[in-house]
């Protein structure tokens, strides 16, 4: 387990927590772990669901070992080794690929991106993205001029694209609407080879309904599936972000045994050495003392979208019967010079948790000495830009704990595949386990629901109940 969790920021005299009191919260955080591992294994048995536990989507958890598992006795009739496959000719058959999907259904794949790639990967030369198509993401809202930005960059370029729609049912209607517009431009585009246009196409869907019998119709060469009891904002390690993490050349066998690993902790880690547990614990215990907002404060920009990934997970998950943290993704140092003023002197309803990658992965680059010294940077010469973030980092904690404000610190090694896949499955155990220790199922969003059916009801000149 490569994740290291420290919360001794939030071990406060006045608007913290008492280390007893995590230590006394460790039989219930057991408890709750226990209650997410037999749900598991009674989705496996197939049920019954008590009603007051539906939905139960609980297959993301052996999701990472089952996949695993299978692409070591099947190898190439595996569904790795087909998603491999699948990425690895598209990706050689055109030169930008448009991944349409919402929330869930995209989120971890931007995650994918920006954590792992080349910070300008779809600036940079063919050579740069290892050969890998450009990833371009849609049908997550309905801004038409967004979309109509889209179609002409890839109509001014010249592209070659290609389409992977993610949707379990094909109901949602923004990813809808998205899909069958760029059919529309992408067959314009094929001219006399539309006939082909199922060769560009690749599906992630359920194996029924809309999007299924769209996928045939179009006579997609391959399709994949979104499994059942997988909920989308759980759904990173399936399909869902498995294919485009191939599409961009990502090791996703690394990804996968990266989460594999937070299980076997997460079942086995004792409750005072769970990272997992502890997490929970912390978050846990701070809402009670009235820090319902919490933070989640990465450090660098490669970790904006997890945090946006994760703000969707948490909201979605817990936020139901009036009750729910709020979650709040900031980056910083960027964004100590807009909220860090707030969060320094603004109302105490906040946990702040750092996220700290300790290792670039480019060569550190000093400040270095100049003939015009004129900014005073002459007697930082030697020191680099790490070590102007690990001040920053070390002199915000500081301050943060000189005036009684909480903060916890996540830490990884490095940022790569096998760590991603570690974040994943951490933060989605974390949030099922915070929902069975609060008595709220973590599973199902009725709320999204809702505006769904009222927006599809005024489209469609029908009446609202």
């Amino acid at each position: 387990m490569l994740i290291d969790y420290d919360p001794t920021g939030v071990f406060l005299e006045r608007g913290g927590i008492r280390r007893d009191a995590l230590a006394a919260l460790g039989p219930r955080l057991a408890a709750a772990r226990d209650e997410v591992l037999a749900d598991a294994r009674l989705w496996e048995r197939g049920g019954p669901v008590p009603v007051e536990k539906e939905p139960l989507d609980t297959r993301f958890f052996e999701l990472p070992e089952r996949l695993l598992a299978e692409f070591a006795s099947n190898g190439p009739a595996s569904e790795l080794a087909r998603l491999r496959a699948s990425a690895d000719r598209l990706a050689q058959a055109v030169d930008s690929v448009v991944v349409l999907g919402i929330g869930g259904s995209y989120m971890g794949a931007r995650t994918m991106l920006e954590a792992c790639c080349h910070q300008y990967y779809n600036e940079v030369a063919a050579a740069m993205r290892r050969g890998r198509p450009r990833m371009y993401f849609e049908g997550n809202n309905v801004d038409n001029d967004a979309l109509l930005d889209l179609v002409r960059l890839l109509e001014s370029r010249g592209d070659r694209w290609g389409i992977v729609v993610i949707s379990k049912s094909g109901g949602t209607l923004e990813t809808a609407a998205a899909f069958r517009v760029l059919l529309r431009e992408l067959r314009g585009t094929l001219g006399r080879e539309a006939k082909s246009i199922g060769e560009l196409v690749v599906p992630v869907t359920g194996t029924s309904g809309k999007l299924s019998e769209l996928a045939k119709a179009l006579g997609c060469r391959e399709t994949f599936p979104v499994p059942d009891g997988v909920g989308g904002r759980f759904s990173v390690l399936s399909a869902v972000g498995l294919l485009p993490g191939a599409l961009l050349g990502l090791d996703i066998e690394r990804l996968l045994k990266g989460a594999a690993e937070v299980n076997e902790h997460f079942r086995t880690a004792a409750p005072d050495r769970n990272v997992v547990l502890q997490f929970v614990g912390v978050c846990h215990l701070m809402e009670e003392q009235g820090c319902d907002v919490r933070i989640l404060s990465t450090w660098g920009k490669r970790l904006e979208s997890f945090g946006l990934w994760y703000d969707q997970l948490l909201a979605e998950s817990l936020g139901k019967q009036d009750r729910g943290a709020l979650p709040l993704t900031i980056v910083n140092t960027r964004d100590l010079h807009s909220r860090g003023q707030q969060h320094q002197e603004g109302k105490r309803d906040k946990l702040i948790t750092n996220l700290v990658i300790e290792r670039t992965q480019g060569d550190p680059l000093a400040i270095g000495r100049s003939d015009m010294d004129q900014d005073k940077l002459n007697e930082l010469a030697e020191k680099t830009l790490p070590d102007v973030m690990a001040a920053a980092i070390a002199g915000t904690n500081k301050a943060y704990l000189d005036d009684g404000r909480p903060t916890a610190t996540l830490r990884v090694p490095r940022l790569d595949e096998f760590t991603l896949g570690q974040l994943f499955q951490m933060m989605m155990l974390a949030t099922v386990v915070e929902g069975r220790l609060i008595g709220i199922n973590p599973y199902g969003q009725p709320g999204v629901e809702a505006y769904k059916k009222n927006m599809n009801a005024i489209l469609r000149g029908k009446a609202i109940d």
